[in-house]
């Protein structure tokens, strides 16, 4: 209880509150430009945020991640381009009720739903996270390579245009998680006698490079093509009728994404999509789906917004990234000497609970925000691109350059930024890469230290329960599915038999 006091007392530092409020802004504004994501800026600022303590660090980072989705309704509601990649689903009926003249309605749902799912799921973070942190003192090494096996079997759901993409971008971050010295044997690997990387390939350039240097290239391409923009005449609250109508699409949201959040390598994109579907399914109004129909903005909106608590549960709990942005997140921590898991939980736990305070005030921060400034930040868009990305340009340069003054680094960052571009081009995701990158380390420590402590008996990872219990998850994940697939495709047979007699007279007389 002390230390849920101690971390909640930041909000009475006004240099706290600054810290989280310069977070809510940035994650706000870049969240309205089409093209930077949170992820993008999160790479982008993780330089800056090594000069910070470590509790404003992780909380300037925290408070961006929770308003960079809200932000991105901004722009998916007035222009039809989604700033962040979790608000295309928003955009679906949100930019129909914007040519409706319902934008300051839309705008103002947004806000709502994304403050309701985002502290029910700051909540969920309280309360399981360190739920979950006992529970994983009695993990060791074996379980955690089942966990990670688990992370990494799911990047075939993650973005893409289909499974095969998305495991071979995440083969290509394993494969770049292998650079560096081996730790066991000594022996380096791919370094081609390059001395800067012996210590492995910074994770900074190359999230610097496969987000905003590949974002950069791409926008290039599309400085001629014009933009329709929508006017807002005001903004103006929904009513209590419209909250009565979005009130079970927004629990179905909170609840979802939370759930979907919790999973690694899943993330606000995934819950945010899902949810859409589901408030659909259970909707009394289906028919205005796609045509403006408020729940169809109020169930994403809370959905992507509550999968930020509910990704940093195994951040901050196992060490193990439940979303990209939230693998942004692990690595800063990991540069300022905070190595997420069980123990942090009894070592530093001010640190934990300064976490949760940011993100629920950034939660409350971008609801004023969202009301106050929502002409402001749609203005934010009309940016000119040959303005907005040499700036982000030469962000990056510093970004990839600063923490190491290497040059190896820079050359890393802009070849990331070819193989995002190239990525992009060619349907490829480039968050199962980022997952792959992190997990792979995970995969290789974890299954080399179980190795040792088993004497080199693979077996041995079956004598222990939880090990089993993942494993056999793995397995029900991998099967299960084509089982389903199956006895669909029976049923569907035996009904179309059933359903035409001439069928089954033909095979007789054959």
């Amino acid at each position: 209880m002390d230390a849920f006091l101690s971390g909640m007392s930041i909000l009475t530092d006004p240099i706290m509150l600054l810290v989280i409020l310069s977070g809510t802004l940035v994650g706000i504004i870049v969240g309205a430009l089409p093209g930077l994501s949170g992820a993008t800026t999160a790479a982008l600022v993780l330089p800056i945020t090594v000069t910070m303590t470590p509790i404003m660090g992780v909380a300037f980072l925290g408070s961006l991640y929770c308003a960079a989705n809200f932000g991105g309704s901004i722009t998916a509601i007035l222009l039809n381009a989604p700033g962040d990649p979790s608000a295309s689903a928003t955009a679906f009926d949100g930019y129909q009720m914007s040519k409706q003249g319902l934008a300051g309605k839309a705008l103002g749902i947004s806000a709502i739903a994304s403050t309701i799912g985002g502290i029910t799921s700051v909540i969920v973070l309280i309360i399981a996270a360190p739920a979950l942190a006992r529970f994983a003192y009695e993990i060791g090494p074996p379980e955690y390579f089942a966990l990670a096996l688990i992370g990494l079997s799911m990047l075939a759901l993650v973005g893409g245009e289909g499974a095969t993409k998305n495991l071979i971008s995440g083969a290509i971050g394993v494969l770049i998680a292998t650079v560096g010295l081996d730790l066991t044997t000594g022996v380096e690997r791919f370094t081609f006698g390059i001395p800067d990387l012996t210590d492995g390939v910074g994770i900074v350039p190359i999230l610097t490079g496969i987000f905003a240097i590949s974002e950069m290239f791409f926008i290039a391409g599309q400085l001629h093509e014009p933009v329709e923009h929508f006017k807002l005449k005001k903004i103006e609250l929904p009513t209590r009728a419209d909250m009565r109508k979005s009130a079970k699409s927004i629990a179905i949201g909170s609840g979802l994404g939370t759930v979907i959040g919790i999973l690694p390598a899943l993330g606000a994109t995934a819950a945010a999509l899902l949810t859409y579907g589901e408030v659909k399914r259970w909707s009394h109004y289906k028919e205005e789906f796609g045509k403006g129909a408020i729940e169809g903005v109020a169930g994403p909106e809370a959905a992507n917004n509550s999968a930020v608590g509910g990704a940093m549960v195994p951040t901050l709990a196992l060490g193990i990234p439940g979303s990209t942005t939230a693998a942004i997140i692990l690595a800063g921590m990991l540069v300022q000497g905070i190595r997420p898991g069980p123990h942090l939980f009894n070592e530093q736990p001010t640190l934990l609970y300064a976490v949760f305070a940011s993100m629920l005030a950034a939660n409350i921060l971008y609801l004023i925000l969202g009301f106050g400034f929502a002409k402001l930040f749609a203005r934010v868009t009309l940016i000119p691109a040959h303005y907005l990305w040499p700036v982000v340009f030469a962000s990056s340069v510093i970004g990839a350059y600063a923490p190491n003054q290497s040059m190896v680094e820079l050359w890393i960052m802009l070849g990331a930024g070819i193989i995002g571009y190239m990525m992009r081009r060619y349907g490829f995701s480039a968050a199962p890469l980022v997952m792959g990158l992190v997990l792979g380390t995970l995969v290789e420590e974890t299954l080399k230290q179980s190795l040792i402590l088993f004497d080199q008996n693979w077996l041995m990872f079956f004598t222990r329960p939880i090990v089993d219990i993942l494993f056999g998850l793995l397995l029900a994940a991998a099967v299960l599915p084509r089982i389903v697939r199956w006895r669909r495709a029976r049923t569907a047979h035996a009904l179309a038999r059933s359903s035409n007699p001439n069928l089954k007279e033909g095979r007789s007389n054959a």
